[in-house]
């Protein structure tokens, strides 16, 4: 099955978000309202199939990951079961990130200097197991404290903004004693 990629990143409708919300709830990914809400916000990029569903969402969220101190837009994908397995993983990938690049560089100040993605799915980590990911333009930093491996693409040009502050432990003794 094939199925076209749409941008939709800061156009998201309210009939849009709807659509989103069903498929979350049909694929038993998200079934709290709000947070599909939320993430539908979020939404850069659309699959849509044959029969003009949505098959495929990619969301993101500008953040600073304690690793980087660097602002970056977190990336998430969810695919309908239906068309996982299919090779679609890494073109829609890179078209989220062309998406996120372009509206980026329409900026007056870039506010992000790449796109970060966490393998949380099993399956997904043991494919991409190479430190970089040429076809797709990832390279791999590390682990998340869910112990999932992590990758960025940067965008073409980026230049490093100051280091983001890291916030500090809300009780350092506890962490040194051992007390939670």
């Amino acid at each position: 099955m094939s199925f076209e990629i749409i941008p939709v990143w800061k156009q998201v409708t309210p009939e849009l978000t709807q659509e989103l919300r069903e498929f979350w709830e049909r694929n038993k990914a998200l079934s709290n309202g709000e947070q599909a809400d939320m993430r539908a916000r979020q939404a850069v990029c659309i699959g849509r199939g044959e029969d003009g569903k949505i098959c495929a969402v990619g969301t993101a969220q500008l953040r600073i990951l304690p690793r980087l101190r660097q602002p970056t837009y977190y990336y998430r994908q969810f695919f309908d079961p239906g068309i996982r397995g299919q090779h679609q993983t890494v073109p829609f990938a890179r078209r989220v990130v062309q998406t996120l690049q372009a509206y980026n560089a329409s900026l007056e100040k870039p506010e992000s200097i790449g796109v970060v993605a966490e393998l949380q799915n099993k399956m997904l980590a043991g494919r991409y197991i190479g430190a970089t990911q040429v076809e797709a333009g990832f390279i791999f930093i590390g682990y998340s404290p869910r112990n999932c491996p992590m990758f960025v693409s940067y965008f073409e040009g980026a230049e490093l903004k100051p280091p983001a502050p890291l916030r500090r432990a809300r009780n350092p003794g506890a962490a040194a004693s051992g007390r939670h």
